[in-house]
């Protein structure tokens, strides 16, 4: 007669032993729900986060707390701007065509022989147009430097126009003044921002006052020794070597100055509103 008493269970029965592979399972399983469950949590407090930080008060298109880490961002990248520190150059042989990333304010084409850049006065209210061949009685500068986009690629790039900075010494329109916007020695009454849009307003950039000075910063109209097309911003665009690219404004209609922080197209869509590297 068999002595049932120290049998051990049936498998299916509560109590009994399970095999290796039957105990791994058993783990396994335990260990998901237990990460269903911790996921689902964290799930919520992402999604009461989330609702918290849309409930903020907007800053320049953006929830004030994300704001706040962006500007954090730009005082870093102002911290390091220097007048003296130039983006680095390169041979004429490595430069390329950049894509033609982004059209915002480029709909329809414009005539370069009849196209103006409006100029607002710095505090005068007054506006001045000026042509291409204004820009063109500059002196020429060329520059072979890298044009980096804020999505992460880079290519070399050869510039030529006017600095910004010449053009304010001859038209001297960022001073309450009159006076020439010198960089060296810059006037008491310079504006400390400058704000620039596309013909049509649909796109727009502001710079602090020291960046749209910088001697790299250019008012250019030639791309690799030929004039820029449309697509890359002809007739006139900015180039700022130590700016990302989304500050590098094509087609230039409008150059405004102001107190306070102009609005940018891409600091409304996230991003830091200084845009240096």
């Amino acid at each position: 007669m068999t002595d049932h008493s120290s049998a051990p269970a049936p498998l299916d029965q509560p109590g009994a032993p399970l095999q290796p592979e039957a105990a791994v399972l058993a783990e396994a399983r335990r260990r998901s729900r237990r990460s269903f469950i911790g996921l689902g949590l964290a799930g919520l407090i992402g999604i009461g986060g989330w609702d918290w930080l849309i409930s903020q008060p907007a800053d320049e298109g953006i929830p004030r707390p994300l704001r706040k880490v962006l500007d954090a961002n730009g005082r870093l990248s102002q911290a390091y701007f220097k007048e003296t520190r130039l983006a680095p150059e390169f041979a004429r042989s490595r430069a390329k065509t950049p894509r033609e990333n982004g059209d915002v304010g480029l709909d329809g084409e414009v005539d370069p022989a009849t196209w103006r850049m409006r100029v607002q006065g710095y505090g005068t209210g007054k506006t001045q147009e000026f042509t291409l061949a204004d820009i063109k009685a500059l002196p020429k500068v060329e520059m072979v430097t890298e044009l980096k986009c804020i999505e992460g690629w880079s290519v070399v790039v050869h510039w030529a126009g006017a600095r910004l900075s010449d053009f304010l010494a001859r038209y001297p329109l960022a001073t309450r003044s009159g006076r020439p916007a010198d960089p060296l020695n810059p006037p008491a009454d310079l504006a400390p921002y400058v704000g620039m849009l596309t013909p049509d307003e649909q796109y727009y950039v502001g710079l602090d006052i020291a960046s749209a000075l910088h001697p790299q910063t250019l008012l250019c109209y030639e791309m690799n020794g030929e004039p820029l097309t449309a697509a890359h911003g002809a007739p006139l665009r900015l180039v700022t070597p130590l700016k990302y690219g989304i500050k590098h404004l094509k087609r230039i209609g409008t150059i405004a100055f102001a107190d306070t922080r102009p609005k940018d197209y891409w600091a409304e869509l996230g991003y830091d509103w200084d845009s240096g590297h």
